[in-house]
């Protein structure tokens, strides 16, 4: 079917008006080098962003360019961990916020679940408290910290310090969040969704999902089309192709997500003699590219470099001389940036990566992209062909500590786990799950087999009657690490200097808070390895 002269002409303004592109009408036809068809004819016809120009830097994000760097630790390892041990690999390039995710930011995804998903009505109250950070992870059984319990996420005094006690879990929802209400305003910005629609019209299944919008936009917003068919007059006559912004147009922006520790951890060792480990000269610890965590500027000679522990009982100096700059977390961009233009990749808060956590990482397994925790899914199709979307009737998992969390929130696309029939035959994969991929954890020795990672399996699960039994695994564990340990990277404002070093790596449950722990988006680059465009995006 053909797509329309409105819509035609709509994507060239489109194009011409955010992507950057000087001409439009028939001077952005071109000819198929296949068929000899013309794209983007003004009579209708196949449309594509045929001038696409790379992709723009995404708001409070910096272009991390790719490239070939040693992972792990190459000093001596005086902790005797062994879990860092130095590889070569090769990170493709990406997009990574320059500070963590602040109270500011988390708020606001607060406020918005709030608004959409109102927790006063009984089918909803789950999701809004699964979003909540835990803030009584400031209190501690000796020491004053109700204060902070009660006032660190939501005072305005904290706005700019980085959010703590969002569990993994949480900080993925957030990032999915994240990329909706970008693309939701991106669409809105090009004329495919009604004016403010995201804040006047949300509500319940009635809110925006780019996975739905692509795969069934006659769905989105619970197929509203005073929504998205703005602008779009004769729309019987119309019919539904040709009124929706598709991939090919370049306005539908990549997915905001945690970022590997391979690209977290190549972010963090900016400079080129710290990537590439030379024999006769090592390579510097920091991210400030220096082995010493103290400053030699003039003017501020002898302050640290980062918020993090000095000493036992030393957290930020004495009075007069606040040499880190503050007592817990501090505002982001309290100390000098990196190279690459990010701040506090060491101290202030450790941070959460997309990785679950194995002692060892191999390059002979893979030396590109490195990432242990794939798990595949695919959309669920309907009898009528058309994928599924979650509409009132939304599923809950219970997790580990006894707290619901939605599988998947109303207007998005229902998911379940690929298929003998998607992995039949194909040599990259052969599951839905590849977390547990060469990870050594069956061993046999005289005779005996058993498991590396025999962690206890505590369990919260509800009874028939809906009553929520907690059971702790009392049987004899050999290991805390399993499916769901996760890995952080970094240090913090209560670590000691020796977890600044980037290639430091620990672990904490995906389902667990800290008020050490937060995080910050990735977002992976698509197009070539260099960015052809240095303008910020005006999401």
């Amino acid at each position: 079917m053909k797509i329309n002269k409105i819509m035609t002409l709509q994507l060239i303004a489109v194009m011409a008006a955010s992507i950057g592109l000087t001409s439009c009408g028939n001077s952005n036809a071109t000819s198929s080098s296949a068929t000899g068809w013309k794209i983007n004819d003004k009579k209708g016809g196949f449309q594509y962003n045929t001038s696409y120009d790379g992709t723009e830097v995404p708001y409070g994000m910096v272009a991390i360019e790719g490239g070939t760097f040693t992972m792990g630790r190459v000093q001596d390892d005086v902790m005797g961990e062994w879990n860092n041990g130095a590889t070569q690999q090769y990170v493709q390039s990406f997009f990574m916020d320059e500070t963590e995710v602040t109270n500011l930011m988390y708020t606001e995804y607060l406020s918005w679940t709030k608004a959409v998903y109102p927790p006063t009505e009984a089918r909803y109250r789950q999701i809004y408290s699964s979003a909540l950070p835990d803030t009584l992870v400031w209190r501690n059984q000796l020491g004053f910290t109700e204060t902070l319990t009660n006032t660190y996420l939501r005072h305005p005094a904290y706005q700019s310090y980085p959010v703590v006690g969002v569990s993994w879990v949480q900080a993925n929802d957030f990032s999915k969040w994240r990329t909706d209400r970008v693309n939701e305003l991106n669409l809105e910005r090009a004329g495919y969704i009604a004016k403010n629609a995201k804040t006047d019209k949300a509500y319940g299944e009635q809110t925006f999902s780019t996975d739905t919008y692509l795969k069934a936009p006659s769905k989105a917003y619970a197929g509203n089309d005073s929504i998205v068919f703005k602008g779009v007059k004769n729309r019987a006559k119309d019919g539904q192709n040709g009124v929706y912004a598709k991939m090919e147009y370049g306005i539908i922006s990549a997915e905001f997500r945690l970022p590997t520790e391979a690209e977290w951890e190549y972010a963090a060792s900016v400079r080129k003699s710290d990537r590439v480990y030379n024999n006769q000269q090592g390579r510097n610890k920091y991210p400030w590219g220096s082995d010493d965590v103290r400053t030699n500027s003039r003017k501020s000679k002898g302050d640290y470099l980062a918020n993090f522990k000095q000493g036992r009982g030393d957290y930020g100096g004495i009075a007069g001389w606040s040499t880190d700059a503050g007592e817990i977390t501090t505002a982001v961009k309290s100390f000098p940036s990196n190279d690459w233009g990010l701040y506090d990749m060491a101290g202030n808060v450790a941070e959460w990566v997309a990785d679950v956590y194995r002692p060892a990482i191999s390059s002979e397994v893979n030396d590109m992209n490195y990432f242990r925790g794939n798990v595949y899914n695919k959309s669920v199709i309907g009898p009528d062909g058309t994928v599924q979307v979650v509409s009132a009737n939304i599923e809950y998992d219970t997790l580990p500590n006894g707290k619901l969390r939605p599988r998947a929130l109303p207007g998005e696309v229902q998911k379940e786990g690929v298929g003998t029939e998607d992995t039949f035959q194909r040599r990259n994969f052969q599951g839905d799950n590849s977390i547990a991929y060469k990870d050594g954890d069956t061993f046999e020795k005289v005779g005996q087999k058993g498991t590396m990672y025999n962690s206890p399996q505590d369990q919260a699960v509800y009874d028939a009657q809906g009553n929520l039994t907690y059971t702790l695994d009392d049987a004899a564990r050999t290991s805390l690490i399993n499916n769901n340990s996760r890995v952080i990277k970094g240090g913090s404002w209560k670590d000691r200097a020796y977890w600044l070093d980037p290639a430091t790596r620990r672990f904490i449950d995906q389902y667990s808070a800290s008020d050490f722990v937060g995080f910050r988006n990735a977002m992976t680059k698509v197009g070539n390895t260099k960015s052809n465009s240095k303008k910020k995006a005006r999401g």
